[in-house]
């Protein structure tokens, strides 16, 4: 007896031409294989997010401020400037660009009445590259009618990065608030669930300064002891060197009753971290932190082997580091 013949599929030569939209993983394929999308484009996008970027803010103004904002920082405005001709893909006109920490509902973006953007830096990544989901959640916020939340979506892969909507030579200063009232353009108004993601967010927000005196550096306040926390872009390595060090010659401390505990890894980027007496202000750390950059600085300058003792303050240092993501 014949074996049945297997159905054939559409060629893929039917495919549409252009760029295949993403969809459900048990849709049809949009590029006409008659297959599920899954089984066919999805297989690209389901590699495409798991290929992970191990710095996404590298090349853009500010990395180290990026990432302090996006693992460290409660709540932060940054105003941004969009490279050469990114504005004219928007829907009206568009006054301006604000990145922010975090926004109401965790919404990726938020277009204002104004036709003003808000871009939320603290939002779920759906790929391995959180510049290319913010850029994302950016174009569609430029393609969204003003007074109009941005909802969460799965970020097309093979999409632009951040690095190429932005111009890379504006300077990046951010401004810490103590609350989010920089959500609304009259906070005063809120209602119903935005006032409520309000009063949370500002229940939950540690008090947080960005030192003067050094790149990247953030004080922030709990009720036990405070901490300086402070990014460097220098490769960990050699700034794990440094630091054992300055440890071992009892050097890292930043004054009185103060101690570097260890140091977190953010996107690539080493975030070391103070114990800082409960009653040490930001304005108080600011001139032992200037000193520490620059005997940091010396040091770093003229590596050398580690002695014994170095190696296990490097030792120590490394069994208490800590990977964000």
């Amino acid at each position: 007896m014949a074996k049945k013949a297997a159905k054939k599929q559409p060629s893929q030569s039917t495919a549409v031409e252009g760029e295949v939209p993403v969809v459900g993983a048990r849709e049809a394929c949009p590029c006409g294989s008659g297959r599920r999308y899954k089984a066919c484009h999805g297989r690209q996008a389901a590699h495409a997010v798991q290929e992970l970027v191990h710095r996404p803010f590298e090349g853009l103004p500010g990395e180290a401020d990026w990432v302090a904002l996006r693992e460290l920082v409660p709540a932060a405005t940054v105003p941004l400037a969009l490279a050469a001709g990114v504005a004219e893909q928007a829907v009206g006109e568009v006054p301006s660009v604000t990145l922010a920490t975090v926004l109401p509902l965790a919404w990726p973006a938020l277009r204002r009445a104004d036709g003003s953007i808000l871009l939320g830096l603290q939002t779920q990544s759906s790929s391995g590259d959180l510049s290319r989901d913010l850029a994302d959640a950016l174009e569609l916020a430029l393609a969204t009618e003003p007074g109009t939340p941005v909802p969460a979506r799965r970020t097309n892969p093979g999409g632009r990065r951040l690095q190429e909507l932005l111009d890379t030579t504006a300077a990046f200063e951010p401004a810490v608030h103590t609350g989010f009232e920089f959500w609304l353009e009259d906070a005063e108004t809120a209602a119903g669930e935005v006032a409520a993601s309000l009063e949370r967010a500002n229940a939950s927000a540690i008090p947080t300064e960005k030192l003067a005196g050094v790149d990247s550096a953030y004080w922030c306040g709990t009720p036990d002891k405070n901490h300086l926390r402070w990014v460097m872009t220098v490769p960990e390595e050699q700034l794990l060197d440094a630091l054992a060090r300055l440890s071992a010659a009892g050097e890292s401390s930043l004054g009185e009753g103060t101690k570097l505990v260890g140091s977190f890894r953010a996107h690539g980027l080493t975030v070391p971290v103070w114990d800082l007496p409960v009653d040490m202000t930001a304005a108080e750390v600011e001139k032992p932190a200037v000193e520490f950059a620059a005997k940091l600085a010396e040091v770093l300058a003229a590596p050398a082997p580690l002695t014994a003792e170095e190696r296990r303050a490097r030792a120590n240092l490394v069994s208490r580091q800590i990977t964000l993501n």
